[in-house]
């Protein structure tokens, strides 16, 4: 005798402990929400809640590698760097973004305990993959000097040729000064940092994306 088996469908009704919480209505209150995603980067941009997969090891490596060229500054200021592994909150959105590398003071600002806020930092890095172009060549610039933040460096392997770009002076929203070297050139990060970067430093990262199947 054959016995039928049927599919039990999952009970998503709210249960008494849940049923009076209000759901999410923003972005950030949906960041706010999520439970621990390992292996996972959340963050907020332009309104949407995005969740990506970490870096390969190519691009860890390109964030350390200069998080120690920049080790002079560090130890010899009150400074502290950060390699894709803390959240920072943008000042007047409130929203999360979580940048390649943060260089902030000791004593930055918090929102929470866990986010550094925008106003307080002295520089961010993306290094842009081929899933983040768009928003780190297009949204991400004007997010941070929103926010304030005064430098921004973009590393970008993925364009031919493949280029380092110091934006500064954030204005309204935008930065209005641009320097772009194609990669291995030396590039002069300004004010605050005031550092002049070997960029031949991401010349690893160069060489994976480069070789990365399309």
């Amino acid at each position: 005798m054959e016995t039928a088996l049927r599919r039990r469908h999952a009970d998503l009704r709210p249960s008494p402990e849940t049923a009076s919480r209000r759901l999410p209505h923003t972005p950030r209150e949906l960041f706010d929400a999520l439970p621990s995603l390992p292996g996972l980067r959340a963050e907020v941009i332009d309104g949407r809640l995005v969740v990506s997969p970490l870096g390969t090891p190519e691009y860890a490596r390109a964030a350390m590698l200069l998080s120690l060229r920049l080790s002079p500054l560090i130890t010899d200021g009150d400074l502290e760097a950060y390699t894709s592994n803390v959240a920072v909150c943008v000042d007047g959105s409130y929203d999360p973004v979580v940048p390649d590398f943060v260089l902030a003071r000791t004593d930055c600002p918090r929102w929470g305990a866990r986010e550094l806020l925008s106003s307080g930092l002295l520089m961010v890095a993306e290094i842009v993959s081929p899933g983040s172009v768009t928003d780190d060549r297009d949204r991400k610039p004007d997010i941070y000097a929103s926010g304030g933040v005064p430098v921004m460096l973009l590393v970008d392997p993925v364009a031919t040729p493949a280029t380092v770009t110091v934006l500064s002076d954030p204005k309204e929203g935008a930065y209005r000064t641009s320097t772009r070297v194609e990669m291995g050139s030396h590039l002069h990060i300004p004010e605050p940092v005031d550092f002049t970067l070997d960029t031949s430093i991401f010349a690893n990262i160069q060489d994976a994306t480069s070789t990365t199947p399309a």
